[in-house]
């Protein structure tokens, strides 16, 4: 493996934690949207990423042996959790027993999950940067 596939992989991670914090902020700015253009509440967005360049039902052997691409996007897919309900008659998008459905986003879910995807951002910025030093001390020593 070289240092081209090795700032290759890292700039896939970085795309992929970009996404997620992007699917984040969405769901964040969303915490108090009851009606959506699909009509009921918002629902979360959920990213979903898969190993890149690994065929399915390959065993684990040979998966090791063949080259990792990265990471890649398979997918923003929304929430399956259960909107949260609460007695509100007076709310305008209260259902005719007075109860609204709020959106499925916990706001400290989302806040830990900000702060592992801004972790990862970074692990993969020091590779990056770590490979930069590396390109720039095989230069010096060409001198």
């Amino acid at each position: 493996m070289g240092m081209l596939d090795i700032l290759r992989i890292s700039s896939s991670g970085m795309k992929a934690q970009r996404t997620r914090m992007e699917a984040i902020a969405t769901n964040l700015a969303n915490v108090h949207s009851t009606k959506t253009e699909e009509g009921g509440p918002f629902r979360k967005k959920e990213v979903v990423f898969s190993p890149d360049d690994v065929s399915e039902g390959a065993s684990f052997g040979s998966t090791l042996e063949k080259r990792m691409e990265g990471v890649k996007i398979e997918q923003v897919v929304e929430s399956p959790k259960p909107f949260e309900r609460t007695y509100d008659p007076f709310h305008p998008h209260a259902d005719k027993d007075g109860y609204l459905s709020l959106p499925n986003v916990n706001v400290m879910e989302e806040m830990s999950d900000m702060v592992a995807a801004t972790r990862a951002y970074e692990a993969n910025v020091t590779v990056a940067g770590s490979v930069k030093q590396m390109f720039q001390k095989s230069l010096e020593i060409g001198q």
